[in-house]
């Protein structure tokens, strides 16, 4: 089993910025690919960002390329979501998760431990 918990989440004016991190307990955090995803009132869940189990690689959907940067620590067992130049739409929970194999990594499916997810609202 994984704990993950999120934090770093808040209020912010358009334009500005936030780091989310997310700390896990539980077995050998390097052993896990991570990604961040967000969900809006009454819109599904969507893929954010994602980092392989080194950090070498890194993975952005298109909205949030060039603005936000994931990056993890093994050291301190978190994983980190920069964000940038925030917009109005980025406003949702922001959730962090561990994938075992890393194979599909946009797909929601290929995730197993999830965290419960901290509130990002962006003002315009």
């Amino acid at each position: 089993q994984v704990q993950l918990v999120e934090s770093g989440g808040g209020l912010v004016q358009a334009g500005g910025s936030l780091r989310l991190s997310c700390t896990a307990s539980g077995r050998t955090f390097s052993r896990y690919a991570m990604g961040w995803f967000r969900q809006a009132p009454g819109k599904e869940r969507e893929f954010v960002a994602a980092v392989s189990w080194t950090g070498l690689r890194t993975y952005y959907a298109e909205s949030v390329k060039g603005r936000f940067t994931i990056s993890r620590d093994n050291a301190k067992n978190t994983v980190y979501l920069q964000m940038n130049t925030l917009k109005p739409e980025d406003t949702a929970v922001y959730y962090c998760a561990a994938s075992t194999y890393f194979r599909d990594i946009y797909a929601i499916s290929e995730y197993d431990y999830w965290g419960q997810g901290t509130q990002v609202t962006v003002s315009s």
